[in-house]
Protein backbone atom coordinates (compact mmCIF):
# COMPACT_ATOMS: atom_id res chain seq x y z
CA UNK A 1 0.00 0.00 0.00
CA UNK A 2 2.78 2.10 0.77
CA UNK A 3 4.52 1.66 -2.53
CA UNK A 4 1.15 2.70 -4.01
CA UNK A 5 0.66 5.83 -2.54
CA UNK A 6 4.65 6.41 -3.53
CA UNK A 7 4.43 5.91 -6.85
CA UNK A 8 1.01 8.01 -6.90
CA UNK A 9 2.49 11.09 -5.59
CA UNK A 10 5.29 10.60 -7.61
CA UNK A 11 3.26 10.60 -10.66
CA UNK A 12 1.33 13.53 -9.72
CA UNK A 13 4.36 15.53 -9.00
CA UNK A 14 5.77 14.63 -12.32
CA UNK A 15 4.97 17.67 -13.97
CA UNK A 16 5.79 20.21 -11.37
CA UNK A 17 9.60 18.02 -11.07
CA UNK A 18 9.97 18.88 -15.40
CA UNK A 19 8.78 22.18 -14.83
CA UNK A 20 12.73 24.10 -14.44
CA UNK A 21 12.44 27.55 -13.17
CA UNK A 22 13.16 30.03 -15.88
CA UNK A 23 16.83 32.10 -15.64
CA UNK A 24 16.32 35.56 -14.16
CA UNK A 25 17.75 37.06 -17.39
CA UNK A 26 15.30 35.39 -19.79
CA UNK A 27 14.12 39.05 -20.62
CA UNK A 28 17.17 40.43 -21.64
CA UNK A 29 18.50 37.32 -23.35
CA UNK A 30 15.30 36.62 -25.51
CA UNK A 31 15.58 40.35 -26.79
CA UNK A 32 19.49 39.84 -27.50
CA UNK A 33 18.91 36.87 -29.32
CA UNK A 34 16.28 39.30 -31.20
CA UNK A 35 18.73 41.19 -31.95
CA UNK A 36 21.51 38.43 -32.84
CA UNK A 37 19.26 37.26 -35.85
CA UNK A 38 19.02 40.39 -37.49
CA UNK A 39 22.93 40.83 -37.14
CA UNK A 40 23.34 37.36 -38.59
CA UNK A 41 20.79 37.85 -41.15
CA UNK A 42 23.09 40.48 -42.27
CA UNK A 43 26.34 39.07 -41.55
CA UNK A 44 25.65 36.02 -44.23
CA UNK A 45 23.90 38.31 -46.85
CA UNK A 46 27.25 40.26 -46.45
CA UNK A 47 29.84 37.35 -47.42
CA UNK A 48 27.78 36.13 -50.04
CA UNK A 49 30.18 36.80 -52.68
CA UNK A 50 32.88 36.61 -49.94
CA UNK A 51 35.73 34.49 -50.43
CA UNK A 52 35.77 30.72 -49.60
CA UNK A 53 37.64 30.86 -46.56
CA UNK A 54 35.42 34.02 -44.97
CA UNK A 55 32.13 32.34 -46.17
CA UNK A 56 33.20 29.63 -44.06
CA UNK A 57 34.38 30.95 -41.07
CA UNK A 58 30.70 32.98 -41.09
CA UNK A 59 29.33 29.56 -41.52
CA UNK A 60 30.85 28.66 -38.27
CA UNK A 61 30.42 31.72 -36.37
CA UNK A 62 27.07 31.12 -37.23
CA UNK A 63 26.63 27.53 -35.99
CA UNK A 64 28.13 28.30 -32.43
CA UNK A 65 24.96 31.98 -32.65
CA UNK A 66 22.08 29.04 -33.50
CA UNK A 67 23.56 26.89 -30.49
CA UNK A 68 23.51 29.57 -28.32
CA UNK A 69 19.91 30.87 -29.81
CA UNK A 70 18.66 27.19 -29.12
CA UNK A 71 20.07 27.44 -25.55
CA UNK A 72 17.55 30.25 -24.76
CA UNK A 73 14.49 29.39 -26.72
CA UNK A 74 15.10 26.21 -24.53
CA UNK A 75 15.89 27.78 -21.12
CA UNK A 76 12.92 30.54 -21.64
CA UNK A 77 10.59 29.53 -23.38
CA UNK A 78 7.68 27.13 -22.89
CA UNK A 79 5.06 25.23 -24.66
CA UNK A 80 4.39 25.76 -28.44
CA UNK A 81 6.52 28.73 -29.11
CA UNK A 82 9.51 26.45 -27.20
CA UNK A 83 8.66 23.93 -29.35
CA UNK A 84 8.47 25.64 -32.70
CA UNK A 85 11.89 27.83 -32.09
CA UNK A 86 13.94 24.76 -30.26
CA UNK A 87 12.91 22.86 -33.83
CA UNK A 88 13.58 25.66 -36.02
CA UNK A 89 17.06 25.91 -34.48
CA UNK A 90 17.39 22.16 -34.53
CA UNK A 91 17.02 22.17 -38.42
CA UNK A 92 18.99 25.34 -39.19
CA UNK A 93 21.88 23.67 -37.50
CA UNK A 94 21.65 20.83 -39.61
CA UNK A 95 21.59 23.14 -42.29
CA UNK A 96 24.09 24.55 -41.56
CA UNK A 97 26.54 22.13 -40.70
CA UNK A 98 25.87 20.08 -43.78
CA UNK A 99 26.67 22.84 -45.66
CA UNK A 100 29.94 23.38 -44.00
CA UNK A 101 30.76 19.55 -44.61
CA UNK A 102 29.96 20.27 -48.61
CA UNK A 103 31.24 23.63 -49.06
CA UNK A 104 34.14 24.22 -46.45
CA UNK A 105 35.24 20.32 -45.97
CA UNK A 106 33.94 19.82 -43.20
CA UNK A 107 36.42 21.66 -41.18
Amino acid sequence: MRLVLAVAALLLAAPALAQQPRPATCSRDLFQNEAGFRQQQTRLAGVASADQATQCRTFREHVIYLQKARSVFAACQGGAERARNVAEMDSELVNYRALIASRCGGR
